[in-house]
C-alpha cells in the first residue's frame, strides 16, 4: 500500500473513531414535527420549547449520566401535517437515524399513530401535545404525555359558567374532526349533560374545511347561549371571523386551543375578546421545580430572552418534555432505554410546569390545568384561584 493510501485509510479510521466519540458523548432525542403544511404553526411552538431546553442543557454541560456529562441533540424530521408519514419519520428517526429517545409528533391522532413505532423498538417516547383517552389506553409501556385528559379542561369551564352565568342552558358545539378536537368536544358535551345544559346542536367539520356558513347558519337559529368550538390555530381564526360575518353572538364563546397561542390573538384582533379557553399551562402559574429551569419565572425569562415573547403552553410543554426526560436519565444514571423507561414511570417530582407523576397508563395525572378568557388582548386566567388574575365576562346573545 502506497502513503497516499495509508493516509487515506488513517484519515477514515480517524474519522469514524471521532463519530464513534462524538456518539457516545450526545444524547440524541428524535422529534417528527409537521414543519410544513397547515399544521406548521404549531409545529414552530414545539421546535422553540425543544430548542430551549436543549440549549439550556448544553450550556450547563449537558445531562448528566453516571459520572460524566452528555450533550443533547435534537433531530427534527418533517412530516408535512400528514400522519401517515409521522408515522414514517418515527421509524426513520429510530432505524436509519439511531435517536436514543423520542418527542412524539403534534397531537393526540399523531402521537396514537406513531406509538405503535416506539413501542415496537422499546424507545421511551414522551408525547408533548397528547391527551386524548384513546392514545394511552393501548397498554403501551414506552410512552409518557405532559397532558392531562381532556375532562380536566372541560370539568372546570363548565363548573365556572354554571356558577357564574346561570342563563347559560343552551350549548352548541362544532368540532373539527380529529382525535384531539373531537375528543375534547365530545367530554364537553358531557359535561354539560352532567349539570343539566341542553346540547342543541353537536356536528364534526372536515380537516381542512374553508367554509362553515352552512354549520354556522344552523347554530345561529338555535340561538345558543354557550357556543363551543374545537380546532387549531389556522381552523379557529378562520371560524371566528365567520362567525362575526353572519353576526353570531353568545353570552359564552369558547375555543379549544388556539386562544392560548398569541398567533390567535393576533389573527383574530378585537374578534377574541371574551372568548374563553383553557390549557395545560400558562405563564401565571408559580412552581419551584427541580429541573433545569427550576422556577416558573425562570423558564419564562429564559424563553423571553431567546425569541421576545411569553411562552404558551405549547411551547412550555415541549420544554417540560425535555425537562421530564432529562430527569429520567440522570435518575437512571445511564442513557439504557429500559432503566430510563422505568425512571419515568416512577417520577414524582415538581418541575417549572408542574408536579410530574405518570399514571399506569403514562399520562400525567398530577396537574390542575388553567381556565383563561382573552380579556383586552391577553389571556387572563379565571382558575384556579391560586393564580386567577380576573373574572369570567359575558358577552351578549344574538
Amino acid at each position: 500500500m502506497n502513503r497516499a493510501l495509508l493516509l487515506g485509510a488513517a484519515l477514515a479510521l480517524g474519522t469514524a473513531a471521532a463519530g464513534a466519540a462524538h456518539a457516545q458523548d450526545v444524547i440524541r432525542v428524535g422529534a417528527p414535527l409537521p414543519i410544513t403544511g397547515p399544521l406548521s404553526p404549531e409545529a414552530k411552538k414545539q421546535q422553540r420549547g425543544y430548542d430551549l431546553w436543549a440549549e439550556t442543557v448544553n450550556k450547563r454541560g449537558g445531562v448528566k449520566v453516571g459520572a460524566k456529562r452528555m450533550k443533547v441533540e435534537i433531530v427534527y424530521v418533517d412530516y408535512q401535517s400528514n400522519t401517515p408519514r409521522a408515522v414514517q419519520a418515527a421509524e426513520k428517526l429510530i432505524t436509519q437515524d439511531k435517536v436514543d429517545f423520542l418527542f412524539s409528533p403534534f397531537g393526540s391522532g399523531a402521537t396514537k399513530a406513531a406509538s405503535s413505532v416506539s413501542e415496537k423498538y422499546q424507545v421511551p417516547t414522551v408525547a408533548a401535545t397528547a391527551s386524548s383517552a384513546q392514545v394511552y389506553d393501548q397498554g403501551y409501556k414506552y410512552l409518557f404525555g405532559t397532558f392531562t385528559p381532556n375532562d380536566t379542561l372541560t370539568e372546570p369551564l363548565a363548573d365556572i359558567v354554571g356558577r357564574e352565568a346561570a342563563g347559560v342552558r343552551r350549548v352548541a358545539i362544532l368540532a373539527r374532526n380529529d382525535l384531539f378536537p373531537l375528543a375534547i368536544a365530545q367530554e364537553m358535551e358531557k359535561s354539560a349533560k352532567k349539570r343539566g345544559l341542553n346540547v342543541v346542536y353537536f356536528e364534526k367539520y372536515a380537516i381542512g374545511t374553508l367554509d362553515h356558513a352552512s354549520a354556522l347558519s344552523q347554530i345561529k337559529s338555535m340561538s345558543p347561549h354557550w357556543i363551543f368550538a374545537t380546532g387549531y390555530t389556522n381552523d379557529l381564526i378562520l371560524l371566528r371571523k365567520q362567525m362575526a360575518d353572519q353576526r353570531i353572538e353568545a353570552p359564552v364563546v369558547t375555543m379549544i386551543a388556539a386562544p392560548a397561542y398569541q398567533d390567535w390573538i393576533d389573527g383574530t384582533g378585537k374578534l377574541s375578546q371574551n372568548v374563553t379557553s383553557a390549557a395545560w399551562w400558562h405563564p401565571a402559574v408559580r412552581y419551584k421545580g427541580k429541573d433545569v429551569f427550576g422556577t416558573t419565572e425562570n423558564y419564562v425569562k429564559l424563553f423571553r430572552a431567546a425569541y421576545g415573547a411569553l411562552p404558551d403552553y405549547a411551547e412550555a410543554s415541549a420544554s417540560a418534555a425535555g425537562a421530564m426526560l432529562q430527569l429520567a436519565i440522570e435518575k437512571a444514571g445511564s442513557i439504557d432505554r429500559t432503566k430510563v423507561r422505568d425512571a419515568l414511570s416512577a417520577m414524582n417530582e415538581m418541575t417549572f410546569w408542574g408536579p410530574v407523576k405518570f399514571g399506569p397508563n403514562g399520562q400525567i395525572t398530577s396537574l390542575e390545568p388553567p381556565v383563561f378568557q382573552i380579556q383586552n388582548g391577553k389571556p387572563t386566567v379565571i382558575h384556579p384561584k391560586a393564580i386567577r388574575q380576573g373574572e369570567l365576562q359575558l358577552g351578549v346573545s344574538n
